[in-house]
């Protein structure tokens, strides 16, 4: 699989990563999104424990699975494609909920790989807001920007800070970093299935 075409956005929550995403989806971008979120909507929908707030090992678990599936139907689209977090993410998460990074998550690491530059939104107080999901305080999420930054390095990967700046001037300093890493521009795309 041609992983060079993976492009990872991530970072603490609330620092702007989903709205940059949601504005490269506009612009035309295939983008495969966030797990965690999906999965504390699917858990809460049933009273599931596989959470941030529950089962922490689990919610790990269940957002590895999703991630991987999402690496492997991004094969199938032509073209860059934009991740909202990567598999790396949880090296960080284990490290924030105080578990150890198991085995077969360093596997998935070292096969689900993406291109070698990540981008990295740095904590921004000034646009911080939790909501019904993303119910950490501003210091947690500067702890998991630290702890998933940790786990990106530590997998191979060069981060690239995105800057605090507007929406628009944050894809085009994404479109054109991804130029001059010669990351193949869009050709006919075909939408990445609905998980």
């Amino acid at each position: 699989m041609d992983h060079d075409r993976f492009v990872v956005i991530t970072g603490g929550p609330g620092a702007g990563k989903t709205t940059l995403l949601a504005a490269l989806a506009a612009s035309g971008h295939p983008i495969v999104p966030e797990s965690g979120r999906a999965v504390i909507r699917e858990q809460e929908s049933i009273g599931g424990p596989g959470h941030h707030l529950g089962d922490r090992r689990l919610y790990r678990e269940l957002m590895l699975s999703r991630d991987m599936a999402g690496h492997a139907d991004a094969g199938l689209v032509p073209g860059p494609v934009f991740f909202d977090r990567g598999v790396p993410d949880l090296i960080g998460y284990s490290r924030l909920i105080g578990e150890p990074v198991p085995a077969h998550l360093r596997r998935a690491v070292a096969v689900c790989r993406y291109h070698r530059h990540v981008f990295l939104a740095p904590p921004w107080r000034a646009i911080y807001a939790a909501d019904a999901e993303r119910r950490q305080d501003f210091a947690e999420a500067v702890a998991t920007f630290e702890a998933i930054a940790a786990g990106y390095a530590e997998s191979g990967y060069e981060l690239v800070a995105l800057p605090e700046t507007s929406v628009a001037a944050r894809v085009a300093f994404v479109e054109q970093r991804i130029a001059e890493w010669g990351v193949t521009p869009r050709e006919a795309r075909r939408a990445l299935p609905d998980r």
